[in-house]
């Protein structure tokens, strides 16, 4: 995966869509996938490389009603945010979205810089939720309780918070690499106590907790001055939400 965060866009209003995903894409933090119904956002949720970071769905779709299409989705266990957009604001409205299980709810019509605050806080508080899942390699990695499983061998790995912390800016940031001094300061912040050695010391003890051999890296590899997660497409395709 790159950096961008995979977005389904469910709108019928082809404009107001195409707007929408044309400024969500512009600064490469969001790649957005279109449906304009919701058979065709099933369609997509069920494509087998399928992987959203979040749902924006309308209310008032052609075939349906998007909160029960949300109401769906959470019993199916998919549990990535869901932001509702709907011409209705009234609180007896506002309620039946939430009871479907959205995460919030834009009233049409909005501003852009809003939805898009909207979104980046609902991104934030999932992944430091519980139900919050990553693929990296052969591991599943649950960042809010520091763990990464390797079902093929029935392990699991204990992380420490900073390592934690590393390896979800590294898969952010893929397929980019993370210079030193940036992932130093994105992990420690900016710290004038702590030095590259000590991002150097926790890289290393990272590479004996994940890699087969330590001493010769395939999956935290050093690159350009930094690291990067070296993950076959295959692999990052298949980072999704969890179902349970």
């Amino acid at each position: 995966m790159s950096g961008e965060r995979p977005i389904l866009l469910v709108d019928d209003d082809r404009a107001l869509r195409e707007t929408l995903a044309e400024q969500l894409t512009v600064d490469g933090a969001f790649a957005v996938t279109e449906a304009a119904s919701l058979a065709e956002a099933q369609a997509r949720l069920a494509e087998e490389d399928a992987r959203f970071d979040a749902v924006i769905l309308d209310v008032s779709l052609p075939d349906g009603d998007g909160r029960d299409f949300c109401a769906k989705l959470r019993k199916n266990g998919i549990k990535v945010p869901v932001i509702m957009l709907t011409a209705a604001d009234d609180e007896a409205d506002v309620v039946r979205g939430l009871e479907a299980g959205a995460n919030d709810y834009v009233a049409k019509p909005f501003r852009l810089a809003e939805l898009l605050a909207r979104l980046r806080v609902q991104l934030r508080v999932f992944e430091n939720s519980e139900d919050a899942v990553f693929m990296i390699g052969p591991y599943t990695f649950r960042p809010a309780v520091k763990l990464l499983q390797e079902p093929a061998k029935n392990r699991r790995i204990r992380l420490t918070e900073k390592e934690a912390a590393i390896l979800k800016f590294l898969y952010r940031a893929n397929p980019k690499p993370v210079p030193r001094q940036i992932l130093l300061n994105e992990v420690w912040g900016y710290n004038a106590s702590v030095t590259t050695h000590t991002l150097e010391t926790h890289i290393y003890r990272l590479r004996q907790k994940i890699e087969t051999d330590p001493t010769r890296a395939t999956l935290l590899v050093t690159e350009g001055g930094g690291y990067r997660l070296d993950l076959p497409p295959d692999v990052e395709a298949t980072s999704r939400h969890e179902r349970k």
